[in-house]
């Protein structure tokens, strides 16, 4: 063992460095320290302790760091090595570690020879199944009653966290393990529980289904806070507005921000605090603004209803149309119809509503009735056209005269023409095959 090590070594030729100055005597007081150094460094014996170092610099350099000192003399002390017997120790504890760890592997082809050989060897597993089954439950119940009892938006976080803790013993629970009981360790330890594949997956589908829940409340959540700051941000527009035109630009997001109110799903907390925050807010509307909410929005719907009206009105009643055409048409009046309906009775434009209503009544109902006109004088004129095409293919080449049943036949023809009410698409070419049946009959009849 050298007298003076390496790391020694260094620490006070750092500190001779930083004390010597550029002139000659230091720079050979210097050489000559270093030189003793570098001869107790081929030394072996005992090592320096802090006196001997101090004697050793102390005619050269009296004022020393004496912490420098203390510093070497530390690093100079040899390390004891440990006792063969504790390594031994050791290396024999690290390896009954590492054994039961790997005899504890969640693998089925080394824990169930292990289970019916030694099962005392599982004992950390079962320990770590009961903890994580009892945690599990715990957890899951905890998580549920907050998330679906919810009184507050505090609650959904508490559940957040709840549900993630359960998720994670659910996770850390042996899944392929379902099939074996662990009889040992509930026989020597006791335990309560029974772990099912049922009431495993039970809880799986528990912790899915919350984990829905919160994602759907934190999307609620999101709408209601966004809905409300845009009602306070229009309140405060309405009553700082310098003129009508900024009023009215106010007005028009103070009531969009209600509406997507409306837009918050009614089955989560969010949309029931929603609804409770909209009739609040509409009283402010009503009181700062000056009408009701109630009022804007049917009149919303009147003039909704007008337009679709003017879309429907283009198809003329008095104008042979198509099937289609008409069934549009109808389709359009329902359309200018359905938000009447939904106008209440105690609604300031209720009357206008029920007039307009009417109205349009009206018209749909004279629509309807050209429809069926219409579908009926198509059906009538096609088959005239079928009896038609029969009738010429019994008619013989170079006859002049019909006979009894082509009479029969032309005759039918001419009432099921008659039929073709006028005013629609096919009354034209029905009043020209119609004169043809006709002209058919007169010679006969003559």
């Amino acid at each position: 063992m050298v007298r003076l090590n390496k790391k020694a070594f260094e620490i006070l030729t750092a500190e001779l460095q930083r004390v010597s100055t550029n002139d000659v005597a230091s720079h050979v007081q210097q050489q000559i320290v270093l030189k003793r150094l570098e001869k107790l460094r081929l030394q072996t014996g005992t090592p320096m302790t802090e006196d001997e170092l101090r004697g050793t610099l102390d005619d050269l350099f009296p004022t020393f760091n004496p912490k420098v000192l203390r510093q070497a003399a530390k690093a100079n002390r040899p390390v004891s090595p440990l006792p063969t017997v504790m390594v031994l120790g050791a290396i024999a504890v690290g390896g009954i570690a590492g054994g039961i760890w790997f005899l504890n592997l969640p693998y089925p082809m080394i824990r169930y020879p292990v289970a019916r050989m030694m099962p005392m060897v599982l004992l950390p597993s079962f320990m770590s199944m009961d903890h994580n089954y009892r945690q599990a439950i715990a957890t899951t119940e905890q998580a549920d009653q907050l998330v679906n009892n919810a009184t507050s938006s505090a609650d959904f976080d508490l559940g957040a966290t709840k549900v993630k803790t359960a998720q994670k013993h659910l996770d850390a629970l042996p899944v392929w393990f379902l099939g074996y009981y662990p009889s040992a360790y509930c026989g020597w330890f006791g335990c309560s529980w029974r772990f099912t594949l049922d009431e495993f997956q039970r809880a799986r589908k528990d912790v899915a289904r919350m984990d829905a829940r919160l994602f759907q409340e934190k999307n609620a959540q999101t709408q209601l806070q966004k809905a409300d700051v845009g009602v306070n941000g229009a309140k405060r527009s309405y009553q700082a507005a310098p003129n009508p035109d900024r009023k009215e630009n106010a007005i028009a997001q103070w009531q969009q921000a209600m509406d997507q109110l409306q837009e918050v799903p009614s089955e989560t907390l969010a949309g029931r605090t929603a609804q409770t925050k909209l009739k609040a807010y509409e009283r402010d509307f009503q009181q700062v603004v000056g009408f009701s909410v109630d009022n804007a929005r049917s009149g919303n719907l009147i003039q909704a209803a007008k337009s679709s009206a003017e879309a429907a009105q283009q198809f003329s009643a008095d104008k042979a149309q198509g099937v289609e055409v008409w069934q549009e048409a109808e389709k359009l009046w329902n359309e200018a119809i359905a938000p009447l309906e939904t106008i209440k009775s105690e609604d300031p434009d209720y009357r206008q509503a029920q007039n307009l209503r009417s109205q349009y009544q009206r018209k749909i109902g004279s629509v309807r009735i050209r429809l069926q006109q219409e579908q009926q004088s198509v059906q009538a004129f096609e088959q005239a056209q079928q009896l038609q095409i029969v009738l010429l293919g019994s008619v013989e080449q170079g006859a002049k005269t019909a006979t009894p049943e082509q009479i029969s036949q032309l005759r039918n023809i001419e009432n099921i023409l008659n039929k073709v009410k006028q005013g629609t698409t096919v009354y034209p070419p029905a009043q020209t095959l119609l004169k043809a049946a006709r002209k058919r009959l007169q010679p006969i009849g003559g």
